[in-house]
């Protein structure tokens, strides 16, 4: 069966630990049909001496250099005007992932067979452990709305990050940017996004791995500021209205806010950064949600007596 083009595309920046091991997991893909688009975004270490050797070896490898640092969102949207025309699908692979040999052919094997399918997600190695079960087996095709509104009502992710995805290559030439930017937590929305107009494929399968380090500056500032729990949050702001009936809609906001206003509360007892406590005001502030001091207060109440009794309590 003729094998439509794959465009894989890794935007990059100062990753020489890791880079290697996913260009060579590119190279060992069972499936031949592809081009491999490397962005750096000015990297300063050893990442563009890496890229020239393997481009060199294989004209499949397409190597461009930003002429001045683009900042990882901006950069992540870039590498997709830099797909060919003719191509089918998108594979995106970050320079600190790497992919099984089996990825790509499985993946657009799931595509092919149903055409309504925009994005496609496996099992992933996260670090040392599978993760993003959860679809009855043999589930390949699922409507796109049953899986946003199955995350935006209970929280079950199915998406992984951009490497555990392959996305039709169509969808990504609609739009001027799939990555928002002003969010450090956006892959979530550009699958809500893209799963407005599209369905979503599953190989039962572990078929990427997501590497778990916090020496990115993105991840160091999303540990710091605790970004994650504002995700779900913004997505049910972003994309309620869509999916989810008003009431569904009303309750879960409801549910969402006490969470955030709970882990705030605790923050401020254990004293964590005042940067982190200023960054979800702001944020909450942007989507239109206040802070409410009552349940803040009683928040701070119940985890200063929860510490006392964990210090103090004798059996």
């Amino acid at each position: 069966m003729e094998q439509p083009l794959v465009s894989i595309v890794t935007p990059v920046y100062n990753s020489e630990k890791y880079f290697e091991e996913c260009i060579k997991s590119v190279l060992n893909q069972t499936y031949q049909n592809w081009e491999y688009i490397i962005a750096d975004d000015k990297s300063t270490d050893r990442t563009i001496e890496i890229a020239k050797h393997y481009a060199d070896t294989d004209n499949r490898i397409k190597l461009f250099q930003n002429p001045e640092n683009l900042g990882h969102y901006k950069n992540g949207n870039y590498v997709f005007t830099l797909m060919s025309g003719e191509s089918r699908y998108c594979k995106v692979i970050h320079a600190d992932d790497w992919m099984f040999p089996e990825c790509i052919e499985k993946m657009v094997e799931v595509a092919e067979r149903f055409p309504d399918i925009g994005i496609v997600s496996s099992y992933r190695l996260d670090g040392n452990s599978v993760s993003l079960s959860g679809l009855p087996y043999p589930s390949h095709h699922t409507p796109g709305k049953e899986i946003a509104r199955s995350y935006l009502l209970k929280g079950t992710y199915y998406f992984g990050s951009p490497s555990s995805l392959l996305i039709r290559s169509d969808l990504l030439r609609k739009r001027d940017e799939l990555y928002n930017q002003n969010h450090l937590h956006s892959d979530g929305a550009a699958c809500l996004d893209l799963l407005t107009e599209s369905d979503f494929g599953f190989v039962h399968q572990v078929l990427t791995c997501t590497r778990r380090h916090d020496e990115s500056v993105s991840s160091r500032i999303a540990h710091k500021l605790r970004t994650h729990r504002l995700g779900p949050l913004q997505h049910l702001v972003d994309y309620g209205s869509v999916f989810l009936s008003k009431e569904e809609y009303r309750h879960r906001l409801k549910e969402l806010v006490h969470h955030n206003h709970r882990e705030m509360g605790r923050d401020l007892v254990t004293m964590r950064s005042g940067d982190q406590f200023k960054y979800h005001q702001n944020r909450l502030k942007d989507m239109g949600i206040k802070i409410n001091p009552f349940k803040l207060f009683t928040s701070m109440l119940i985890h200063i007596y929860k510490f006392i009794h964990s210090k103090f309590y004798i059996r």
